[in-house]
C-alpha cells in the first residue's frame, strides 16, 4: 500500500538524520503521536503535511509518472 511505503520511507530518512519522532514533530510543528501514525501507515499524509515533513527532512517530493 503506497501510505505504507511512504511511512517507511519518512521514517527511514528521519533515522538516518538521527532524528527522533519528538525532534520531526518539533521541525513540522506535527504532533508526535501524528508522526507515529503517518510511518506506521496507519494515516494517509495530505500534500501539504508531505511538504512539512519534507522540509524537515531537507528532501523533495517527487512524482512518478
Amino acid at each position: 500500500m503506497l501510505r505504507d511505503y511512504i511511512g517507511k520511507r519518512i521514517a527511514e530518512l528521519r533515522k538516518k538524520r538521527k532524528l527522533s519522532q519528538v525532534d520531526l514533530a518539533l521541525k513540522t510543528g506535527l504532533d508526535k503521536g501524528h508522526i507515529a501514525r503517518i510511518e506506521l501507515g496507519r494515516y494517509s499524509v495530505g500534500v501539504d503535511t508531505l511538504q512539512k515533513i519534507a522540509d524537515a527532512l531537507n528532501v523533495k517530493i517527487e512524482l512518478i509518472e
